[in-house]
């Protein structure tokens, strides 16, 4: 008469969380250009928002620069406005159709600054983890209470769920202090 939970998908939705995390991560400036800063910027082209590598190529000709080749001339403006407007703190300069954005030296203030968002992000995980782990433990207790599976085996299953949030919630900070570690180097 016993059943067993569905971990796989409750590790998968842990991972998850745990993946948005580092995507969120790819785009605080640390200092150095990266394509990925810009990957969570829409600039307003055509009536609608779309990312940048929609309607431009971006690249990164040295490591304190980054350059945006926007394909419509008509959209540099749009693009330009959506960069400025971004919480980057970057100003692209005009060339043409070409934009180029120099990143500039973090200073401590700024640094501390995009520290609190890492942790702001790192919390934001961590709630998600735990919610996922609230579902698996909800499922849990209504698989007892219809008597699809006994007291000690909700227990086991129990501990099993938590175990798996303790491990996602441990590579989480561990992410995080890796991160933190990133935005403080000078």
């Amino acid at each position: 008469m016993s059943s067993e939970p569905d971990l796989a998908d409750i590790e998968r939705r842990m991972k998850g969380a745990v993946e948005a995390l580092k995507h969120e991560f790819m785009g605080l400036r640390t200092g150095r250009a990266s394509t990925s800063l810009l990957e969570p910027i829409t600039a307003e082209v055509y009536g609608a928002q779309m990312p940048l590598n929609q309607v431009a190529t971006i690249n990164v000709p040295e490591p304190r620069m980054i350059s945006v080749q926007v394909w419509d001339k008509g959209n540099v403006s749009a693009v330009e406005k959506a960069i400025r407007n971004s919480d980057l703190g970057l100003n692209p300069v005009i060339d043409g159709q070409l934009l180029r954005i120099p990143i500039p030296e973090l200073n401590e203030e700024r640094r501390v600054e995009l520290s609190k968002v890492a942790h702001k992000y790192g919390e934001q995980a961590r709630v998600a983890v735990r919610n996922v782990r609230r579902d698996g433990m909800d499922k849990l207790k209504r698989m007892e209470k219809d008597h699809e599976m006994g007291q000690d085996e909700h227990h086991m299953w129990a501990d099993e769920v938590q175990e798996l949030t303790d491990k996602y919630i441990a590579e989480i900070d561990a992410t995080l202090a890796q991160k933190e570690e990133e935005i403080m180097q000078v």
